[in-house]
């Protein structure tokens, strides 16, 4: 990255993972042919339609890829699951080092199409030839520093947990007219916890990638049938539905299969920018990135309905200014 030094993120862990490590991104591109009037046909409510979760305009998962060439060699595979028949247009398809599959390949037809990120996550253990142990990233997640699989384990090889301060939200505190599709979720994922582990307040996962261990996730689809088979078959976010990034890492904390990150190694690992229209906020944001260079980073896209140009030109200017050299899952003669 031109313009600042940057230093490992690496933990005294001894840790030898000698097994491969992949990495699994969820990625959708609003702007192919069909997807929005597809989209607009399943909602009933505005919010169902957001574009923030859908828009493509920076082309996050391209400078990703970026980040992990740069400062995660570790990795063995990437697998991109999306639904069909979309493949960024950028993409060399034909290395065996990553795969494309499409929802249909391994989610029930019935189910389909589904535009809840809940319900493809439900899926991820299913891909095809994935590794016992992989980095769960989403696209606007970015490697920001040199990075080893060590970094995301304890010393006995448990996954560790990144958590925020910040308590999620419990029945209670959410109005089933008025909260968001999100926080409902939230209050019924800390439902079913409660049901399975015991009433307490949990925290929120750091943003940024999680280690997952492919029989703790079937463990924890196995502990909250009801609720997985909910969250796969609505087709946007909602009340009844859980995320099962927020699920698992308290499933597996409980279950003595992951150990909690400190305040201190959270705030090393995580990194997080909100992207907004006004901007010098967001030149603060990155430029305050630059300077904190934690080891992960995400660019949470929060531009509403109308992204501001110069805004998003300042930060696709910045993504190339981190990561200029295209990765080698880039076609050449794109």
């Amino acid at each position: 990255m031109s313009g600042f030094s940057l230093s490992p993120c690496h933990t005294n862990v001894k840790t030898d993972m000698s097994d491969p490590i992949d990495v699994v991104y969820t990625w959708v591109d609003d702007s192919f042919a069909g997807y929005s009037d597809t989209l607009q046909a399943h909602a009933d409510d505005p919010r169902d339609a957001s574009p923030n979760r859908t828009r493509d305009n920076l082309e996050t998962l391209r400078y990703s890829l970026r980040s992990l060439e740069r400062f995660a060699p570790f990795v063995r595979r990437v697998h991109l699951l999306t639904c069909r028949p979309q493949v960024p247009a950028w993409l060399d398809t034909a290395r065996d080092d990553i795969r494309v599959v499409h929802h249909d390949e391994i989610m029930d037809p019935a189910i389909l199409p589904t535009f809840s990120s809940f319900a493809i996550v439900s899926h991820l253990s299913k891909l095809p030839d994935l590794s016992e142990r992989f980095l769960y990233f989403e696209d606007d997640m970015l490697a920001f520093a040199p990075l080893k699989a060590a970094d995301f384990m304890t010393s006995d090889g448990r996954a560790r947990m990144f958590m925020r301060r910040k308590h999620a939200p419990v029945r209670d505190k959410v109005d089933p007219g008025r909260s968001s599709p999100w926080d409902l979720a939230l209050a019924t994922a800390n439902e079913a916890l409660d049901r399975a582990h015991g009433k307490e307040r949990r925290n929120y996962l750091a943003h940024g990638p999680i280690l997952i261990d492919r029989a703790v996730f079937d463990d924890m689809l196995e502990t909250f049938p009801r609720e997985i088979d909910a969250t796969r078959r609505a087709r946007f976010r909602a009340d009844g539905t859980i995320p099962p990034e927020y699920v698992y890492p308290q499933h597996a904390l409980k279950t003595g299969r992951a150990e909690r990150a400190s305040l201190a190694e959270v705030h090393r690992m995580a990194g997080y920018a909100s992207l907004e229209n006004i901007l010098p906020w967001t030149v603060f944001q990155l430029r305050r990135l630059e300077w904190r260079k934690p080891c992960t980073i995400t660019l949470n896209d929060s531009f509403g309905t109308a992204p501001n140009p110069r805004v998003v030109a300042h930060v696709r200017k910045t993504l190339e200014k981190w990561f200029p050299t295209p990765s080698r899952f880039e076609r050449r003669d794109f």
